[in-house]
């Protein structure tokens, strides 16, 4: 089987550390987790930066953060894995789901403005399959409606926009290193910033509320345990040190994808000329008289693991029969869209020939 994604990371590349890490006896709260802090820090560009267990309790702590409460209105890109949404939902807020481009499959800016009232509280931009393409435009528009921006950044870390990278964009990034990111700790997350009014919040809540005087701890709030530990932190290191190599890589497979998947009538994401895209995940539009579902299931026949691009959260049966309200794009590409392999070594000659067939 021709695997959808493969780690850029090896058991060789973390020995010494892990041994080090066994020899000690400090699994968590150590030094590769204040490294690995440190390094997002430094590679981002961030002020500051937490790790958390997921991309989504991430997200669910920066909504905290930003003090969302039940019957807010957080407008949230409808082109995404359902976790963007279901933070929203969990704390009793509303996701209002702004439709997406059909090029590059990122928020639409006139649906932002549309989806503005009074009650809308924050938005939640996302790095659709790793791209920011459009992220600084709809700062913009936060900014002139004075609304925090969120950025969804699960699949961006290495994705940058102007020279700016994925983590230093956005009033709050949340990252994803779950084992289908190109940078994986098996699972695990990450929260960036740079204002200093939400140090607190994040040194207290994440340490289940807890305060240090004069060596005694002292809870001065209810918070959480959402650790990453030690061995994970060394596997980020590691990664993260290669990772504009990691991303070099990907681009040049995805113009080998592009450059035979074109001819075929397959047409890629848009990437516009300022972004750096990290090519997370590599997505086609299939040619119209393709039946996605059913092309997926001839590849995997054929020893080729593929996927949807991700989901309409709007269409998804649980929001679309509380909101009913399925925005069009976002649905075709959901159902129109298809995910390759990208990696080194990937067999791309064989992918296509299968493909040529297929057409």
């Amino acid at each position: 089987m021709i695997k959808l994604i493969k780690p850029y990371i090896s058991f060789e590349e973390v020995q010494d550390e892990f041994k080090e890490i066994f020899e000690s006896g400090w699994f968590t709260k150590g030094k590769f987790v204040e490294e690995f802090r440190n390094e997002i820090k430094s590679y981002t560009g961030a002020k500051h930066a937490y790790l958390t267990t997921s991309a989504t309790t991430a997200l669910t702590m920066a909504l905290k953060a930003l003090d969302i409460k039940a019957g807010d209105e957080v407008i949230v890109s409808d082109f995404s894995f359902p976790a963007t949404a279901n933070v929203v939902e969990d704390l009793g807020a509303i996701p209002i789901f702004a439709d997406v481009s059909l090029d590059t499959f990122n928020m639409l800016f006139e649906q932002l403005e549309s989806k503005i009232t009074t009650k809308t509280k924050a938005v939640i931009f996302v790095d659709a399959l790793g791209s920011p393409d459009g992220i600084n435009e709809i700062k913009k528009i936060c900014q002139k409606h004075n609304l925090p921006l969120i950025e969804d950044g699960a699949c961006a870390i290495g994705s940058s926009e102007f020279g700016i990278r994925c983590g230093n964009i956005a009033d709050i990034t949340c990252f994803s290193f779950h084992p289908r990111k190109l940078l994986t700790t098996g699972e695990g997350g990450a929260v960036t910033f740079n204002d200093d009014k939400f140090v607190d919040f994040f040194d207290i809540k994440l340490n289940h509320g807890a305060v240090v005087n004069d060596g005694k701890f002292d809870f001065v709030d209810y918070g959480y345990n959402y650790r990453v530990p030690e061995l994970q932190c060394v596997m980020g290191i590691k990664q993260l040190q290669k990772l504009d190599n990691i991303v070099s890589s990907r681009n040049i497979i995805r113009d080998q994808f592009i450059k035979a998947l074109e001819a075929l009538g397959f047409k890629a994401q848009k990437i516009s000329k300022d972004i750096v895209y990290n090519v997370q995940s590599l997505v086609f539009k299939v040619p119209t008289d393709v039946n996605r579902d059913e092309l997926v299931s001839y590849l995997r026949d054929h020893d080729i693991e593929t996927t949807i691009g991700t989901y309409c959260l709007s269409g998804t049966t649980y929001y679309k029969n509380k909101y009913n309200d399925v925005q069009p794009n976002a649905k075709y590409l959901q159902d129109n869209t298809i995910t390759f392999p990208c990696y080194d070594g990937v067999d791309i000659e064989y992918i296509v020939n299968k493909l040529k067939l297929y057409k």
